[in-house]
């Protein structure tokens, strides 16, 4: 009755975790900023709907826009102008698209693990072959370009990227990128850059893979950055023959993308100073976050060093599903470290795009779990 693609793939577990939560839970487990767009933003999307911009928009998105974003996009690559850039629905659409465009039925596709829910899953629905590669705690969450090399094979079409990192919080280094950017010429590969959490970072600037190979698509979103995550509005870069390639597919997803959201993202882009200010609340929190972890028996982290989530290892004689289902019994909504890949088991991801107060309710009802594990005896 459906395509077989449909029985390959499965709903997330963090969708599981969020639509299973009584309510009144705290949420630590949904990644979305808990602040509303800037009042520019909202200003100019209701300009936008009573003065007209109601209609269908160039597939490509809006001139202003898509030149706005090349601007920005100009530190990296003095080149960049708006024929790079494809405004999508979404981060997760603009995904879809890369997908669409580089995936043949057969093709190999190395997909961090941990690694986002959706990298895996788009290769599978088009007949690829998701290849995970690893990023451990031990290695601070940067890849083994060692096990790169062993994993990579003549069917191997693509690499995905994503830094910083959903659901770990790494934030791979410049010699990283360069490293990752040499790996995938040699192979002949397209790195699919994820850089949605670009600017939400805490020790020093995040290396984009823009300017440094024309065998890179970069995602973005203004979900996060403007707090947007409900307008599903993103967009692609990619030199000028990918780009077109891209548009097609982006075209037969949805024709273009929302005309009044587009023109509410561009007033956003205007000024930083609203993105700065919630990276700066985002910055006390995963102090507070990383101090009331470390104070839980059997609870082990390594620092995020960017986006807003803390992924701590646990020693506890369960599987990451079913502590965050005792969790969630309590009252406290996390997603299930195994949701990301394999090298996912034994952890929690935990969102700190939430409140002090409801931080510290929450990590609180994880300590007290802690002191009472499943077998009986203190962890």
């Amino acid at each position: 009755m459906v395509a077989g693609r449909t029985r390959e793939v499965d709903i997330s577990g963090i969708r599981k975790m969020f639509e299973a939560a009584p309510p009144d839970s705290i949420n630590l487990g949904l990644g979305e900023p808990d602040f509303e767009p800037p009042k520019v933003v909202l200003d100019a999307l209701c300009d936008a709907v009573r003065h007209g911009m109601n209609h269908y928009g160039p597939s490509a998105g809006l001139v202003p826009l898509r030149e706005k974003i090349a601007e920005r996009y100009r530190k990296h690559d003095p080149k960049t102008t708006r024929e790079n850039v494809i405004v999508t629905g979404s981060g997760s659409e603009g995904l879809m698209t890369a997908a669409l465009a580089l995936y043949d039925a057969g093709d190999e596709v190395l997909v961090p693990n941990p690694g986002f829910v959706l990298y895996a899953p788009h290769a599978k629905m088009l007949g690829a072959v998701p290849v995970p590669y690893s990023l451990t705690e031990a290695r601070k969450y940067q890849p083994d370009f060692a096990e790169l090399e062993e994993l990579v094979t003549p069917k191997t079409k693509a690499i995905v990227v994503n830094s910083p990192s959903n659901p770990t919080g790494g934030v791979f280094s410049n010699a990283t990128v360069d490293r990752i950017v040499a790996f995938a010429e040699a192979h002949d590969l397209t790195i699919l850059s994820d850089e949605v959490y670009e600017e939400i970072v805490y020790d020093g600037p995040a290396p984009s893979f823009w300017g440094r190979t024309d065998r890179v698509i970069v995602a973005n979103s203004f979900s996060k950055t403007l707090a947007m995550t409900g307008w599903r509005l993103g967009f692609l870069v990619a030199a000028r023959p990918l780009a077109v390639e891209l548009n097609k597919m982006h075209y037969h997803i949805m024709a273009c993308p929302s005309t009044p959201a587009q023109a509410a993202a561009l007033a956003g882009l205007e000024s930083d100073d609203a993105t700065r200010a919630m990276v700066k609340e985002f910055r006390a929190r995963r102090t507070l976050v990383v101090k009331l972890l470390r104070a839980i028996p059997g609870v082990d982290l390594v620092p995020p060093a960017g986006a807003f989530y803390a992924f701590p290892r646990f020693e506890w004689p369960r599987s990451a599903t079913e502590v965050a289902q005792a969790l969630l019994q309590r009252g406290l909504i996390t997603t299930p470290g195994d949701a990301f890949g394999s090298l996912g088991v034994g952890h929690l991801r935990l969102s700190f795009a939430a409140s002090r107060p409801n931080l510290r309710r929450g990590l609180g009802i994880l300590a007290e779990y802690a002191e009472s594990p499943p077998n009986g005896s203190r962890a």
